[in-house]
């Protein structure tokens, strides 16, 4: 029988708009853009050039420090530009596709019945190993690493996150969930943990073989990777876990079963600026437009790669990122010049308090929500405001306020080696201060890996 644990602390914000469960597959992407930001930790050197003919699989560009560490195109085409910023950073690589989607040879196999450095090879030679994090410091694992554990979150509790329950139907991917799963086996000598939700219906989980499944129930962020690792096997300095999204265990136990590499996903597309929200079979680095496309009546919006909370905004012309599941739609909050501001009483607003009386309506009313941050950082007051949404064993306001002064003797003690940004993405939103502490904790993971490296 799984264990159970309950989150108690949190916040669950219901928003109009999530996604109705049918599907259909986007329009055809003429372009692909795959950018080195999405894969935290890498310092990019690019393997092709403008002109260059690729695969899905091919690479694209690998990383300096550890050259067998590779990022690959998730389309087949030519190469149409090579982007560059300041200091000739590489900002994305421009891909143009025939729209065959032909893959480079990857050879059938059963991950079951190969070493572990067999299947570390594979992994790394289709660029799949990118897509693995590990913790500490939230960055692309490093393959020469040992991990105690491996970590995949089976359900998703953010604002109109997709459900898993659909997107991993049992009897449709539940031969590569399982190939997958056999894969990273082999890259541990621990276990691999899959957490699900206890009101959950997918069967591709719970009846996957060779896991240690955890049943979360509670509010968001009870689906963070991080605040399961949390729960079920904290890290301790000198500790190193690896975590993988479940959209990429299939993928690559896809890729085992078929022989081929295949990027495709679903996608689910939502924001209560979008018409009929449902999902769509896409590729990372997709246009959105190829998504989005009459969907979208609206001019005023922000388009939202990922979801609400720990999404990157993108212009309508941008692109899917490389980890993103969702494309989130929402009003933008920059014309929006209300009577009394704050003050007044209203119902169609969420409070995390009982500020607005729209607490009285009940936890199942749904909100539009705009980008509107009502006001501008202010000074930090440690309010227990953030202690409220955090269900991790960390005090959380000690520990931005050490990573702003860059001590690192704090840092360790009040447990940052455990977290990740998106894990005070909650904080943020409560937060009356306005003070960005996903940033705050992303530079503060880079400091200190600096410093320690």
């Amino acid at each position: 029988m799984a264990e159970s644990i309950k989150i108690k602390k949190g916040l669950d914000i219901k928003l109009k708009g999530k996604a109705a469960e049918t599907k259909s597959d986007a329009l055809q992407s003429q372009f692909f853009s795959m950018r080195p930001d999405d894969f935290h930790g890498m310092t990019p050197k690019v393997a092709v050039k403008e002109g260059d003919a690729v695969k899905v699989g091919s690479v694209l560009f690998y990383d300096k420090a550890n050259p067998d560490l590779k990022v690959v195109s998730p389309c087949s085409g030519t190469v149409e530009a090579v982007n560059r910023g300041e200091r000739r950073k590489v900002l994305d690589i421009r891909l143009k596709s025939d729209g065959k989607f032909e893959s480079v040879p990857f050879e059938k196999a059963q991950p079951s019945q190969l070493s572990s450095d067999e299947v570390k090879k594979v992994l790394l030679e289709s660029g799949f190993f990118a897509f693995i994090n590990q913790r500490p410091f939230d960055v692309v694992a490093n393959p020469n690493d040992a991990p105690k554990a491996i970590f995949i979150s089976g359900f998703d509790s953010a604002p109109l996150a997709p459900s898993y329950d659909y997107v991993f139907d049992y009897t449709q991917c539940k031969d590569e969930l399982q190939l997958g799963i056999d894969a990273l086996a082999k890259l541990t000598t621990g276990k691999v943990y899959v957490s699900i939700h206890k009101d959950s219906a997918a069967r591709a989980f719970k009846e996957l073989k060779g896991v240690a499944i955890t049943e979360f129930e509670g509010p968001h962020p009870a689906g963070n990777v991080g605040v399961q690792i949390n729960h079920i096997s904290p890290i301790n300095k000198g500790d190193i876990v690896w975590t993988i999204s479940p959209y990429d265990v299939v993928a690559i136990g896809s890729a085992f079963k078929k022989g081929a590499i295949d990027f495709s996903r679903l996608v689910a597309l939502v924001g209560s600026s979008v018409s009929k929200p449902s999902y769509y079979k896409t590729y990372p680095g997709a246009e959105i437009a190829s998504v989005v496309k009459g969907q979208v009546t609206e001019e005023n919006v922000r388009y939202i790669s990922g979801n609400p909370l720990t999404g990157r905004q993108v212009s309508k012309d941008g692109f899917i990122g490389a980890f993103a599941h969702q494309i989130t739609v929402i009003p933008e909050g920059n014309k929006n010049n209300e009577m009394f501001g704050w003050i007044m009483p209203r119902l169609n607003k969420f409070s995390t308090s009982h500020s607005y009386f729209s607490w009285l309506l009940g936890s199942k009313k749904e909100y539009v929500a705009d980008t509107n941050i009502n006001g501008g950082e202010r000074a930090f007051i440690m309010s227990g405001e953030y202690d409220a949404v955090f269900p991790m064993d960390i005090l959380p306001e000690f520990l931005v306020k050490a990573i702003m002064d860059k001590d690192i003797d704090k840092m360790e003690q009040l447990g940052i080696y455990e977290v990740a940004p998106e894990d005070f993405a909650l904080c943020e939103y409560v937060c009356t201060s306005k003070i960005e502490t996903q940033r705050i904790v992303r530079e503060g993971l880079d400091y200190l890996r600096k410093e320690l490296a």
